[in-house]
């Protein structure tokens, strides 16, 4: 089994945490970043490690550049290499509309949305690239339906972030192609985690799913399974993709 060492950003919960237990039980090393919620992520890990895997734990605020150079350096401590970046740290705020947003708001989505995402790669790329003596390896990063979709009457500012993100895979793949790195994107629609309460409704799956044609939100863990193909050698030809995980919506 190719073992590989995977960081994963916001990985206490959701999508992160699906995407860290489906790395483990596929045999790699998985660094759990987590902001605030460390209970959540300490129980992640020692979930991990009792069914044999190896995971690690590291606190970083992503919208803070001066943490995501710490938390890059402690997965080097510990592990020594890095093998793949989830970029899956995000954050949505109330349902609103754009005249009721303040630009505090917008920088608070774009600083932990995009320029975290942004800072991320550039450390993950500085320890993968070929071409710094690097091993190669591949970047996914986690953007939504929602950059399609624009959520009007919702939160236009978190699928503006989310469209920066799509762009950003497309330009980065085509920078780093050539150094062993394959940079590609997730877009997941209606998925069942805790985001929704952070927008101000926990039962939205259910208010819209009618719109998905599969009549269905999705799960954390079908996110992860896209996640980990675009990571591995299956996906060795996909650079510069966006795989929408929507339910065909």
């Amino acid at each position: 089994m190719d073992t590989r060492v995977i960081l994963i950003t916001g990985a206490s919960r959701g999508i992160g945490a699906a995407t860290a237990l489906l790395a483990a039980e596929r045999g790699h090393a998985v660094a759990i970043n987590y902001h605030a919620s460390r209970d959540a992520a300490d129980a992640l890990a020692e979930r991990i490690e009792r069914a044999g895997g190896t995971a690690m734990t590291v606190q970083a605020d992503v919208a803070v550049e001066d943490d995501v150079v710490r938390m890059f350096r402690a997965v080097d401590a510990r592990f020594g290499r890095l093998d793949g970046l989830v970029n899956n740290a995000g954050i949505l705020e109330r349902q609103m509309r754009l005249e009721q947003m303040d630009a505090a708001r917008l920088q608070r989505i774009l600083a932990t949305n995009v320029t975290g995402a942004f800072v991320c790669a550039r450390e993950a790329v500085l320890r993968m690239s070929t071409a710094r003596g690097g091993r190669g390896g591949a970047i996914v990063n986690v953007s939504s339906a929602a950059a399609r979709l624009g959520s009007p009457n919702e939160y236009i500012d978190y699928a503006a972030s989310k469209a920066a993100i799509d762009t950003m895979t497309i330009g980065l793949a085509k920078e780093v192609g050539a150094e062993g790195i394959r940079v590609n994107a997730v877009r997941p629609g209606l998925i069942h985690t805790d985001i929704h309460a952070s927008g101000g409704e926990p039962g939205r799956i259910e208010r819209v799913k009618g719109a998905v044609p599969m009549q269905r939100g999705g799960t954390a863990e079908e996110v992860a399974r896209a996640i980990l193909w675009l990571l591995s050698d299956e996906a060795s030809y996909v650079n510069g993709g966006i795989l929408d995980v929507s339910g065909g919506r």
